[in-house]
């Protein structure tokens, strides 16, 4: 099993950046890919971006496209989140997930493992 545990949210500015950490635990995590989400009030779930632990090719989700960037630090079995010019609208709780694949999965359904999620406010 594998547990996950996101970290570095926070209030920040319209046009501020934060970087989220997502460290995960358990096992191996060769066939492991994971996800971030979000998720704003009243709001759906919505993919932000995912990187495998086999590949480590990130991708992303349309919501915040070329203002994100997702990582992966094997050694220390964690992904980050890299957000850049945040705006109100991107104010949410951001989960870190992941399945046992060698793939991600946008759909929030398929992703078997979710952290606690971390919370993002972006206001004046």
């Amino acid at each position: 099993q594998v547990q996950l545990l996101e970290s570095g949210g926070g209030w920040v500015q319209p046009g501020g950046s934060l970087k989220l950490s997502c460290a995960a635990s358990g096992r191996s995590f060769s066939d492991l890919a994971m996800t971030w989400f979000r998720q704003g009030p009243g709001k759906e779930r919505e993919p932000v971006g995912g990187i495998s632990w086999r590949y480590g090719v990130p991708y992303y989700g349309d919501s915040m496209r070329g203002r994100v960037t997702v990582s992966r630090d094997n050694a220390k079995n964690t992904i980050y989140l890299q957000m850049n010019s945040l705006k109100p609208e991107d104010t949410a709780v951001y989960y870190c997930a992941g399945h046992d694949r060698c793939a991600i999965n946008f759909s929030p359904y398929a992703n078997e493992y979710w952290g606690p999620g971390t919370q993002v406010p972006v206001s004046s």
